[in-house]
């Protein structure tokens, strides 16, 4: 099986986080060219913080050439990859406002198009399939855009169902994704996210400290990581905030409108984004990890990535119970009200954050979901 000349791959900013597709092609660049498309569009520019440092950036990106890091862990970079930061126009929800950023882009990427197969995991590319001169289209689809906190959901479901009957394959990250594209007439393979058990079980002495000097010694720590916004559930954070006589709740990752009783409350701690390579190190300092998530459409489409992640490290994890967690249930405590919730986090603390020898052996199965393993079959479905 010979590898294509190069890929031309649309999806989150290439080192912004270390997204799933981020990984399947970080796997792929030893043996192939890839051309990461950096776009904007999804979220429509409102007058908040998160929209003026959202512009800023993009106006940096746009102003300099950047290096990529082939890795997503700020370790090294790779001659296979190049980032092109799309100039666009920041809205897509009106005709003209489609026309003008299929004119912009096809502008900028008829070159790096010409013979490439594209991988997409954005559905704001609808307008460009047929018009750049690709040798296929893959939609990845990782998400329910529709329904995601924030974004432009009518305007993304219309274009996503524009897109997939122009798709020569689609590929899902989850089961409850794949059912919600067969339920419009389309098929989806499933490829679940996969996890880099090295970097997640790598010893304490091994790993790099976090800049922050406010990490506490001794006291119990629980750990959320990942983006902070409505589908955490704060009720139950709140709940297990007062219970809890000691110690403090971390939910660490970029905050995107959260529950303001979070910051309020002051066993709960939000210190924003860390780098991705000193989130080990936090791990193994924590008593026990959770994924707090509301029953919510999102929620119950989505394949959190970091749900794989957590198990790696082998620290107790307390996960609400939905789609993506149910198969992974013998490895963890899935709970399905705040009582529960509650409970499970405080005995795990009580306990010093140990894990049970069942839930050790039982996670001895990620040993198959490596993103090699990942990538191993994204490429043959390439090629199908």
């Amino acid at each position: 099986m010979s590898m294509p000349e190069s890929l031309l791959v649309f999806s989150d900013d290439w080192g912004r986080h270390p997204s799933s597709c981020q990984h399947l092609i970080g796997e792929l660049l030893p043996e192939i060219d890839v051309t990461w498309v950096n776009t904007i569009g999804m979220r429509p520019p409102r007058l908040d913080l998160l929209t003026v440092k959202r512009v800023w950036g993009k106006v940096g990106d746009w102003s300099q050439l950047r290096q990529a890091d082939a890795t997503g862990k700020g370790v090294t970079n790779h001659t296979n990859l190049t980032v092109i930061d799309t100039k666009m126009w920041p809205w897509m929800n009106h005709r003209w406002d489609r026309w003008l950023n299929q004119r912009l882009l096809m502008s900028q990427l008829a070159s790096s198009a010409r013979s490439s197969v594209a991988v997409t995991t954005i559905p704001i590319v609808a307008d460009l399939v047929g018009h750049l001169p690709v040798r296929r289209w893959i939609y990845y689809c990782v998400d329910d855009f529709s329904v995601w906190p924030g974004l432009d959901g009518p305007t993304l479901g219309r274009m996503e169902d524009e897109l997939l009957p122009k798709m020569d394959l689609i590929v899902a990250a989850s089961d409850s994704l794949a059912a919600g594209i067969a339920a419009r007439g389309f098929q989806a393979d499933v490829i679940t996210h996969g996890v880099d058990l090295e970097f997640w079980s790598a010893k304490p002495h091994d790993l790099m400290q976090p800049t922050m000097s406010q990490i506490p010694d001794k006291s119990p720590l629980v750990l959320f990581w990942g983006v902070v916004d409505q589908r955490m559930n704060a009720d139950w954070v709140l709940e297990l905030a007062d219970q809890m006589s000691s110690g403090e709740i971390w939910l660490v990752g970029p905050k995107q409108n959260p529950d303001s009783r979070l910051s309020a409350h002051p066993r709960v701690k939000l210190p924003g984004a860390i780098p991705y390579t000193e989130l080990p190190f936090l791990a193994q300092r924590a008593d026990v990890l959770i994924m707090p998530y509301a029953d919510l459409a999102v929620t119950r489409a989505m394949q959190p990535l970091k749900l794989k992640e957590y198990l790696a490290t082998m620290r107790p994890v307390v996960a609400a119970t939905l789609p993506p967690v149910l198969e992974w249930s013998d490895c963890l405590d899935a709970v399905d009200t705040v009582g529960d919730f509650v409970d499970r986090t405080l005995f795990h603390l009580q306990n010093n954050g140990g894990l049970s020898l069942t839930m050790r052996k039982a996670r001895h199965r990620l040993e198959i979901e490596t993103w090699a393993n990942k990538a191993s079959r994204f490429q043959q479905m390439l090629f199908r």
